[in-house]
């Protein structure tokens, strides 16, 4: 598996961003959805990588800058025929690095806290993420739980 700092302007990327969305709307109700459309992808304090094989991209997971201190995990997806091949334990390894690569203190993230969810917060749970309140402008939110890594 090879990651690369992505562009966000090839069309295997972006229906793959298009099936996160559609995803997370299918799973949450639509004020639950802090999921970034490809605009907001697109934006200076976030960093967005891919994952590819023999030139099929197995998934996608982005980095947003909160402070010169704290990030977030932003945009966690593998693609559906790749699941549970450990591409998304690759991404997140690959954030929680250039996280502490670049200094931070601590990283955030927010996840649904649906059944649906279960095995992205299993995942963040084996790195370490623990519960935490609601950070940034993020409000308390049935649908929502609020995670943090101490680095």
């Amino acid at each position: 598996m090879d990651i690369k700092k992505d562009d966000l302007t090839g069309a295997d990327v972006i229906a793959l961003i298009a099936e996160h969305l559609e995803g997370m709307f299918a799973s949450s109700p639509p004020e639950s959805v802090h999921a970034l459309n490809l605009d907001g992808l697109k934006k200076p304090e976030i960093t967005f990588w891919s994952v590819w094989e023999q030139g099929e991209l197995l998934g996608i997971g982005a980095l947003k800058e909160l402070s010169r201190q704290e990030g977030e995990v932003k945009s966690m997806r593998t693609a559906s025929q790749h699941l549970r091949k450990g591409v998304a334990r690759y991404m997140l390894d690959h954030i929680v690095s250039e996280a502490k690569s670049r200094g931070y203190k601590r990283l955030n993230l927010e996840t649904g806290s649906m059944e649906a969810f279960a095995p992205a917060v299993r995942l963040y749970e084996s790195f370490g993420f623990k519960e935490c309140e609601p950070f940034a402008d993020y409000s308390e939110d049935p649908n929502s739980l609020f995670m943090t890594l101490e680095l």
